[in-house]
């Protein structure tokens, strides 16, 4: 990841595997790209002994406490993952004989997903229950669960703009469902998780 194309940018949000609160990190083997984004990032300063700017740049650069915990994480960067195909492969299998729900798969062997966020589909004809009907029986009982991602195209900021569909983006949206994912989960946590989802959607 982030080694096609000019660059890349990594999210260290909190909810991300590896984070420094908030933040990321922008990535390239181009040196002109790097020292461009290093100039802007620190109020592209002039250099001239005194405050100069003829471009206007922005304090965007993360700080050195914030980037030594980022770099401290790093070293448990393994850990976190195989944490989190644990929770992922944790509710594959519970949930893999209910009607109507599906996992994403790792296409073949080359392919090894870090399962940052387990999500499920949620067919309401096979189900007999839509995904918002499963979220909100979770919000009652304190599990947080999100639908997948808006599209863009549905965002009221860009209602205005044109886009180009094929309904694949809407459909995920409205079977999509994030389920609790985060590296500290326990057992008690996720069984917790499972038999109140269970529950909801055997009923």
């Amino acid at each position: 990841m982030g080694s096609f194309g000019e660059a890349g940018v990594f999210s260290f949000n909190g909810n991300k595997i590896i984070t420094t609160s908030g933040g990321g990190i922008l990535v390239s083997n181009n040196q002109h790209i790097i020292e461009k984004a290093k100039f802007f990032s620190t109020q592209a300063r002039d250099p001239a002994p005194h405050y100069q700017h003829s471009f206007i740049g922005y304090n965007y650069r993360m700080s050195n406490i914030l980037a030594g915990i980022g770099c401290g994480q790093m070293q448990v960067l393994k850990e976190r993952v195989e944490q989190r195909r644990v929770n992922f492969n944790f509710y594959r299998e519970k949930l893999k004989n209910i009607p109507g729900i599906s996992f994403s798969g790792e296409p073949d062997n080359r392919y090894y997903s870090n399962r940052w966020l387990t999500t499920i589909l949620i067919d309401p004809e096979k189900a007999g229950i839509t995904r918002e009907d499963v979220r909100i029986h979770l919000e009652k009982e304190n599990i947080e669960s999100r639908p997948l991602w808006k599209p863009m195209h549905l965002q009221p900021v860009f209602s205005g703009c044109p886009f180009y569909l094929n309904g694949t983006s809407e459909d995920l949206f409205r079977k999509g469902l994030c389920l609790p994912s985060g590296s500290n989960l326990t057992e008690e946590d996720r069984e917790r998780i499972i038999s109140n989802l269970s529950k909801c959607l055997k009923s």
